[in-house]
C-alpha cells in the first residue's frame, strides 16, 4: 500500500481519527485487566505515565518526519542516523514484532466470536477475520482511512456509553448508600506497592500501541507541520478517556474482583444486571482487536515494502502491479498471517503467551530507537533533551518490569533470542555488502 498517490489529503483531524482507531484496541479493552492485577487501583498511575512517554516518542516521530518526510518512516531515520545495519534491524523488530502481535489479535477475536458461536472452531473464526482484514489491505489507503474512522468512531462512543452509565449508576447507588468497592478500592489504593506499579506499565503500554502507525501516515498530511497537533489532541483525548474508563470501573466493583480473562468494564457491569450488556461490549471487543489488526496489518505491508525497494528485503516484494497494493507484499503478509494462526494454535497457551510478551517488549525496543535516532538526527533543545531523556528511563523501567516475574521474564527472554537472531541476520548482510563494495 502506497501513499505517493495520496499525498497530501488528510487534514489534521482525520489523522487524528485515524490514531485513535489505530490505538484503542484489546490492549486497552482487555489488556487493561491485566494491569489492574499487577498494579491494584494504582493502575492509574502506570497510564499515565505510558501516556506521558507515548507522546515523547510521538512527537520525535513526527518533528523526524516533517523534516523529512518519508514513508519508511523510523526505520528509514534510523538508517540515515546510523547506517544500513541501523535500518535493517529497525524494520525487521518491527516486522516480527507485528506479526506476532496480530496473531494473538486473531486468536482474542477467536475467543470473543465463540462466545456467540460457541459451537465454531477457533481457528475458522480466527482465518475469516484473517481474510476480512486483507480484503480491507486490498482497498488501498482510501478504504483503510474510512474503515478506521468508523470503526474508531464506534470503539470511542462505547467506551463514553460505558463512562455514562457508570456515572448514572454510581449517582443513584450513593443517593442511598456508600459504594463499598469505591471505598475499598480508595482505601488500598496502594496495596500493591510501588512493585505494582512497575510491574503494570508494561500493559499500560500495550493500550497505547499504534501511535508509529500515525507516524506512518504524516506524508499524507496536507500540511505536515500540524502532525504534533493531530497527535497531541488524539493521546489528550484517548488518554482521558482511559483514565475515566478505568476509574469509574474500579468505583463500581473491588479490583480484587476483576479477570485477566474478560474486559474490566464488562465486570464492572455485569452486577448490575444491564440488558445486553455482555452481548455489546463482545461485540466491540471484536471491533476493537479487528481495526488494531488491520492498522498492524497496513504498518507491515508499509515497512515491508520500504525493506525491499532498500534491499533489506528481497526485492520483488515491492513490485508493483494494477493492485492499489504491491502483489508480493501481499503473499508475504498472507503466508506470515497463516503461519501466525498455525504457532498459536499448535504451540501451548503459555508460550504462545511468551511470545506475545515478546513482541510487546520488541515494539517498545522500536520506540526508544525512535527516541535514540531522534536525539542523532535533529538539533534538540534543552527541553527536548531533557523530555528524551525521560521518554528513555520510562521504556527502561518499563522492560526492566518484565523482570519481577516468571512469565514475563520468559517473555523477555524470548523477545531478546528475536533480537539475536535479527543482530545475527544484521551482520551478515551488512558484511557481505561491505564484501561487495
Amino acid at each position: 500500500m502506497t501513499s505517493t498517490s495520496n499525498k497530501g489529503r488528510l487534514s489534521w483531524w482525520q489523522l487524528s481519527l485515524l490514531g485513535i482507531g489505530c490505538t484503542l484496541g484489546t490492549g486497552f479493552f482487555l489488556g487493561t485487566s491485566m494491569a489492574i492485577h499487577k498494579s491494584g487501583p494504582a493502575v492509574l498511575i502506570p497510564f499515565l505515565l505510558a501516556a506521558i512517554c507515548t507522546y515523547i516518542v510521538y512527537e520525535a516521530l513526527v518533528k523526524m518526519s516533517v523534516e523529512n518526510p518519508d514513508k519508511g518512516s523510523f526505520r528509514t531515520y534510523a538508517k540515515q542516523a546510523f547506517g544500513r545495519w541501523a535500518g535493517f534491524s529497525n524494520g525487521w523488530v518491527y516486522l516480527i514484532s507485528e506479526l506476532l502481535i496480530m496473531g494473538s489479535q486473531l486468536m482474542a477475536l477467536g475467543i470473543f466470536t465463540k462466545f456467540w458461536f460457541p459451537a465454531l472452531p477457533l481457528w475458522v473464526a480466527a482465518s475469516i477475520y484473517a481474510v476480512l482484514g486483507l480484503v480491507v489491505i486490498l482497498t488501498g489507503m482510501k478504504g483503510f482511512e474510512n474503515f478506521q474512522n468508523i470503526f474508531g468512531a464506534l470503539k470511542a462512543a462505547a467506551i463514553v456509553m460505558f463512562i455514562i452509565v457508570a456515572i448514572i449508576i454510581i449517582i443513584r447507588a450513593t443517593q442511598s448508600a456508600p459504594i463499598e468497592s469505591l471505598q475499598s478500592n480508595y482505601e488500598g489504593f496502594f496495596s500493591q506497592g510501588i512493585k505494582g506499579i512497575w510491574l503494570g506499565l508494561l500493559y499500560a503500554f500495550y493500550a497505547y500501541g499504534g501511535i508509529e502507525v500515525m507516524g506512518l501516515m504524516v506524508i499524507d498530511l496536507k500540511n505536515p507541520k500540524e502532525a504534533p497537533k493531530a497527535g497531541r489532541i488524539m493521546l489528550i483525548v484517548i488518554t482521558i478517556i482511559f483514565i475515566m474508563a478505568i476509574a469509574l470501573a474500579l468505583a463500581l466493583v473491588s479490583w480484587k474482583d476483576f479477570s485477566i480473562d474478560e474486559s474490566p468494564f464488562i465486570t464492572a457491569l455485569q452486577g448490575y444486571h444491564i440488558p445486553f450488556v455482555a452481548d455489546i461490549f463482545n461485540g466491540v471487543l471484536i471491533i476493537a482487536g479487528f481495526s488494531t489488526m488491520v492498522a498492524s496489518l497496513y504498518a507491515v505491508i508499509t515497512i515491508l515494502t520500504t525493506l525491499a525497494e532498500d534491499h533489506d528485503a528481497p526485492a520483488i516484494l515491492a513490485k508493483k502491479g494494477k493492485m492499489k497494493i504491491p502483489f508480493p507484499a501481499f503473499l508475504f503478509l498472507t503466508s506470515g498471517l497463516v503461519i501466525t494462526i498455525v504457532i498459536g494454535f499448535l504451540m501451548p497457551e503459555k508460550i504462545f503467551e511468551y511470545l506475545i510478551t515478546a513482541a510487546g517488549l520488541m515494539l517498545i525496543y522500536n520506540w526508544l530507537f525512535i527516541l535514540i535516532t531522534y536525539r542523532k538526527l535533529m538539533e534538540l533543545s534543552r527541553w527536548e533533551q531533557i523530555k528524551n531523556s525521560l521518554g528513555m528511563l520510562l521504556i527502561a523501567v518499563t522492560v526492566s518490569g518484565t523482570l519481577g516475574e516468571k512469565t514475563s521474564r520468559l517473555g523477555f527472554c524470548v523477545g531478546l533470542l528475536f533480537i539475536v537472531l535479527i543482530g545475527v541476520a544484521t551482520w551478515i548482510v551488512v558484511k557481505r555488502q561491505k564484501n561487495i563494495a
